[in-house]
C-alpha cells in the first residue's frame, strides 16, 4: 500500500469503474461517477476562455470533480480559502471565473457544478500537462491575499512521503475531517493523499462531535483535525474506530493530546508545516514531546533563523521558517514560537511570544494569547485568557492586580498587559490561526 497514484492517473482507465470514492450520509461516489461528471465539466471549461477557477466546494467529491476537469481542460484551479462574496468583489484578478456547489450571486462567471450519480463509461481525458499546478491563497495575519504555487509533481511527492509514514496503518481506513479542503492541510490529507493511496474519503466537513460519533462503526477511519476541535470535542461521546488522528494547525499541549488520546483512543500525530513549506516535521507525543523532520527535510540554523530545504520546496536555496526552533543533537527539534511577533512600544522591542509564555505560567490559565491594542494613539499589550476548570470565576480587578505584579518579575514594565480579557476560548480561523485583527476585536471596549 505504499506506492501511490500520481494526480494525472487519478482517472485512469485501469482501475475498476466501481471503485469507492467518496461517501456522504447514504450517498456512494465510485470512480465510474467521477469519470462522468469530470467529463460532463469538461467542455464547459475547454470552450470557456478563462483560464484559472476558484474552486468554492463545500462537498468534497464536486470539488474533485472540478479540480480534475480544470487540470484536464489544460486550466488552474485556484483556491481562495474562503467563500466570501464581498472579498471575491476585490479579487477579481486572482481568477477569471468561479465554479462551486452552491449558487453564488458574483458578478463573473459562475458554473454550479452536480452529480449526475451516473457511472457510464467514458473515452480518454486530455492529458494533464507536465508543468500544471494549483493556486492557493493564505491571508496569513494582515488579511492581505499571499499566493501560493503548488505543481502537481509537489503534491504527488507530498503524498508519497505522507504514505511511507502513514499507509501500513491508513489500510482499509475511511478519512474524515474536520479541516476544509480549501486550504492545504485539509487539501492533502483530506484530498491528495486517500486519492493516491486508494482510500474512500467523506464528501463533507466534521463540525460537530455528534457527527463524529455518528459515524458508521462498521469501518476504521483516519480523522484529520486540528487543536481547535480536540479542544471542545465531547469526549463523552463514544468514537468510531479511528485508526490515525493527524492534527495540524498548531501544537498540542501535553494535556490536550493525552486527553485526545484518552477519548479518541489513538494518540494524535501531529503535523508541523505551512502553505510555503508542505510538510516539514511529525510528532506523536507518546513517544517524544520533540518534532522529527520528515525523510530529505533538511533545516540548517543561520543566525536566528531556521532555513528549511526540502523536496516539496521548488527553490534550491530553500526558504526561511518564521518559527524559533531549537535543536537537539539528535537534529529533532522544539517549536519556540514565531521570529516576526515583536512589537515596538516606546521604543522598547516587545516579544509577544515571551509575553505569552509568561502568561502560561500564571497559576490557572491554560491558554493565553498577548496583542498590540492601539487606544489614544497609544500602543500597550492586551492578554487574553483560558483559564482551568477552577479558575473561571477568576478575572476581577483584584485578580488582574495580581496577575500584573506577578508577571514584574519577569517583563519590563511596556511588556506587562495593560487590557486584559477573559474568554471560553480564544478565536481561530479556518486552520486554527490566530489572527491579531481577529483578536484586537475583542479589545474594543478594553478596561
Amino acid at each position: 500500500m505504499n506506492s501511490t497514484q500520481k494526480l494525472a492517473d487519478w482517472l485512469a482507465p485501469t482501475r475498476p469503474t466501481d471503485t469507492p470514492i467518496a461517501w456522504l450520509a447514504d450517498h456512494v461516489w465510485t470512480l465510474g461517477h467521477l469519470r462522468h461528471d469530470v467529463a460532463q465539466l469538461l467542455p464547459y471549461l475547454q470552450q470557456h476562455r478563462g483560464t484559472r477557477w476558484a474552486l468554492c466546494f463545500d462537498n468534497s467529491y464536486l470539488f474533485i470533480v472540478a479540480m480534475l476537469a480544470t487540470l484536464h481542460a489544460g486550466k488552474t484551479p485556484v483556491l481562495p480559502g474562503h467563500r466570501n462574496l464581498a472579498l471575491f468583489t476585490e479579487q477579481p484578478p486572482l481568477f477569471d471565473g468561479i465554479l462551486s456547489d452552491d449558487t453564488l450571486e458574483w458578478t463573473g462567471p459562475v458554473h454550479r457544478v452536480t452529480s449526475a450519480m451516473t457511472a457510464v463509461a467514458t473515452g480518454h481525458f486530455p492529458t494533464i500537462p507536465p508543468d500544471a499546478s494549483i493556486e492557493l491563497y493564505t491571508s496569513g495575519s494582515t488579511g492581505a491575499p499571499k499566493r501560493v504555487v503548488k505543481t502537481l509533481a509537489q503534491l504527488d511527492d507530498e503524498a508519497a512521503l505522507l504514505a511511507g509514514h502513514f499507509a501500513e496503518r491508513l489500510t482499509d481506513c475511511r478519512v474524515v475531517g474536520s479541516v476544509s479542503h480549501q486550504h492545504l492541510y485539509g487539501l492533502t490529507f483530506r484530498i491528495v493523499l486517500p486519492m493516491a493511496l486508494g482510500l474512500t474519503l467523506h464528501a463533507g466537513v466534521i463540525g460537530f462531535a455528534e457527527q463524529l460519533a455518528a459515524l458508521s462503526h462498521r469501518h476504521r477511519y483516519a480523522f484529520i483535525t486540528s487543536p481547535a476541535f480536540l479542544k471542545r470535542l465531547d469526549y463523552q461521546l463514544t468514537p468510531p474506530p479511528i485508526a490515525v488522528t493527524v492534527s495540524a494547525g498548531g501544537e498540542l499541549n501535553e494535556q490536550l493530546a493525552a486527553q485526545a488520546a484518552a477519548g479518541l483512543r489513538v494518540w494524535p500525530d501531529e503535523i508541523y508545516g505551512s502553505t510555503e513549506t508542505g510538510i516539514v516535521a511529525k510528532r506523536c507525543q507518546h513517544n517524544d514531546a520533540a518534532w522529527q523532520p520528515f525523510p530529505g527535510v533538511v533545516l540548517r540554523k543561520e543566525n536566528a533563523a531556521t532555513r528549511i530545504f526540502s523536496p516539496l520546496i521548488a527553490d534550491n536555496n530553500g526558504l526561511c521558517l518564521d518559527d524559533n526552533l531549537q535543536f537537539l543533537e539528535s537534529g529533532d527539534f522544539h517549536l519556540l514560537g514565531r521570529h516576526d511577533r515583536i512589537v515596538k512600544i516606546e521604543e522598547n522591542r516587545v516579544s509577544l511570544c515571551e509575553i505569552e509564555r509568561r502568561l502560561l505560567a500564571l497559576a490557572g490559565v491554560r491558554e493565553a494569547a498577548a496583542v498590540p491594542v492601539y487606544r489614544g494613539g497609544r500602543q500597550s499589550i492586551g492578554a487574553l485568557l483560558v483559564l482551568e476548570e477552577g479558575h473561571r470565576t477568576s478575572g476581577n480587578k483584584k485578580q488582574i492586580l495580581a496577575w500584573r505584579k506577578a508577571l514584574r518579575a519577569w517583563l519590563t514594565p511596556v511588556a506587562v498587559p495593560r487590557y486584559w480579557r477573559v474568554v471560553d476560548e480564544i478565536p481561530v480561523n479556518g486552520m486554527n490561526k490566530r489572527v491579531d485583527a481577529q483578536l484586537q476585536e475583542l479589545f474594543d471596549e478594553a478596561r
